[in-house]
């Protein structure tokens, strides 16, 4: 067969074109492996970001030191601060107990329970059925709460001692956490919220009493002793899967928030 000069001319355009598709392909591939490389890159950057953020900077203490007076605590001299007549959360301890809601059966957890004054209210609340975890950090406190626990019989009270960035409870093992003039001395807030929310089961609530923060009204020792005002607790709490649902007027000098845990 004769090749004619058309013929050549038609083999080196099919000749041009495989390698002018070979080359698109190369490209193709190689931009899309790099567009792969350079998000994967993006993706760790973020995670470096963000776990370095102030919200992730996790082992950070927010008041170092607040609980250093509980250290080797005296049962007794702190029953007198924290159940005596001018207290308001003492004064009004039965109305709060009525705010709280409580019903036989309930798994409730008074988190910094101190003394134990709502541990022992809680107890005949949820009956007999029910269940209260008296939680604290302080050695002594929940030595001589379970001292009280023996000596009147209230065996449906289980005492933790926890730790600065965990309540210790298993998970979903509660409906109610209970934390009374006890937020203010969470060194580790972000954590500590974590770790109610890890406990509470679906939909349970988280209470929080606390003082009012208010510049020019609250005393002198609550402007300097109390670390956040109202609305940054809220917004503490909401961002650790809470979301504020009842804002009870039960007290003067504290406020009365109720939280609802919600799906993250």
């Amino acid at each position: 067969m004769q090749i004619t000069e058309p013929m050549i001319a038609n083999k080196v355009f099919h000749v041009v074109k495989i390698r002018f598709v070979a080359k698109l392909c190369v490209s193709f591939v190689f931009t899309a492996y790099r567009k792969a490389y350079v998000r994967r890159a993006q993706i760790a950057l973020i995670t470096l970001a963000v776990s370095l953020t102030p919200a992730a900077a996790q082992d950070q203490s927010v008041r170092p030191g607040v609980n250093q007076q509980y250290h080797n605590a005296d049962f007794a001299r702190w029953v007198a601060v924290f159940e005596r007549p001018g207290r308001e959360v003492f004064d009004r301890r039965h109305r709060i107990l009525d705010a709280v809601g409580l019903r036989a059966g309930m798994a409730v957890a008074d988190i910094g329970a101190g003394t134990g004054l709502f541990t022992r209210l809680f107890s005949p609340a949820v009956g007999s059925q029910g269940k209260v975890y008296a939680v604290d950090i302080t050695l002594e406190f929940v030595a001589n709460i379970e001292r009280l626990v023996r000596n009147h019989g209230l065996i449906n009270i289980e005492t933790i001692r926890n730790t600065p960035t965990d309540v210790m409870l298993p998970k979903h093992s509660i409906e109610l956490a209970f934390v009374c003039n006890t937020y203010h001395h969470f060194e580790y807030p972000r954590r500590m919220l974590q770790s109610i929310h890890h406990a509470l089961q679906r939909e349970g609530r988280l209470i929080v009493i606390d003082y009012k923060k208010i510049p020019g009204v609250s005393s002198a020792w609550v402007m300097g002793h109390v670390r956040a005002d109202r609305r940054a607790v809220i917004e503490e709490i909401e961002a650790q899967g809470f979301r504020l649902i009842d804002d009870k007027d039960v007290l003067k000098a504290n406020y009365f928030l109720v939280f609802t845990k919600v799906d993250r």
